[in-house]
């Protein structure tokens, strides 16, 4: 799978390729990740990438002309474009597992991180096939947007994490919150792990671990429950 960031901030990106699942998946050829400079892609001397907006206002927006061409130099000679180009910005759909799970069967993924007031509204119309969000807040940037929606997709590449039913028995994939988790030792200052889970019995904990799913999701998030009745 191929991503490509478009960033006015390419520095932004360093730790996060260089750690964990991301950096292995980079490693291993099960991914290609690269980072753009937009600045790369301008013609004044100030390499400018943003303007006064027309009709007034305050702030600054991203001008088209180097997000048109940095893009179409990420898509290459490609004649038909087999991905999207998504922009991070507070005013699109907010992301979810469920759209994490729909963009990792997607080949080519080209994120724009938005800026300043926004984009020119021609690049919106002309070049980009969805508009995401990581939240109703507002941030300086879609750097960190950009890094939340790279690592949710990236985790879910088949063979990325170690055990192929990590990413399906995970919190939000079943609809619900997952279940409590322990380890070793089976007593620490006077708390045991409960008795189930050292039973050996498959059945019992299963249900145990569903139980406990559903007391906890109704607790913390009960929306997601109204929402799982609702689909059933």
């Amino acid at each position: 799978m191929r991503f490509d960031i478009i960033t006015i901030f390419p520095e932004l990106f360093s730790g996060v390729l260089e750690c964990g699942i991301i950096r292995r998946t980079l490693q291993s050829g099960m991914a290609e990740i690269r980072v753009v400079n937009l600045r790369d892609f301008t013609r004044d001397r100030h390499r400018s990438v943003d303007d006064r907006p027309y009709g007034g206002g305050e702030g600054m927006v991203f001008m088209p002309g180097p997000l048109f061409e940095a893009v179409e130099f990420c898509r290459g000679r490609e004649e038909e474009f087999d991905g999207q180009v998504v922009l991070l910005t507070p005013q699109g759909e907010v992301w979810s597992q469920n759209l994490a799970a729909e963009f990792v069967t997607i080949p080519h993924l080209i994120m724009i991180c938005g800026r300043y007031e926004g984009v020119d509204q021609r690049v919106i119309d002309n070049l980009v096939d969805r508009e995401i969000s990581i939240g109703d807040f507002v941030l300086t940037g879609g750097e960190i947007p950009a890094m939340v929606v790279l690592d949710s997709v990236v985790r879910l590449i088949p063979g990325a994490l170690g055990h192929p039913d990590s990413a399906v028995n995970e919190s939000f994939s079943t609809g619900m919150l997952d279940y409590p988790q322990y380890t070793r030792p089976a007593q620490y200052r006077g708390q045991a792990v409960p008795d189930v889970l050292l039973s050996g019995n498959h059945a019992k904990i299963e249900k145990w671990r569903k139980e406990q799913a559903l007391e906890k999701t109704k607790r913390a998030r009960p929306e997601l429950v109204d929402k799982k009745s609702a689909q059933n």
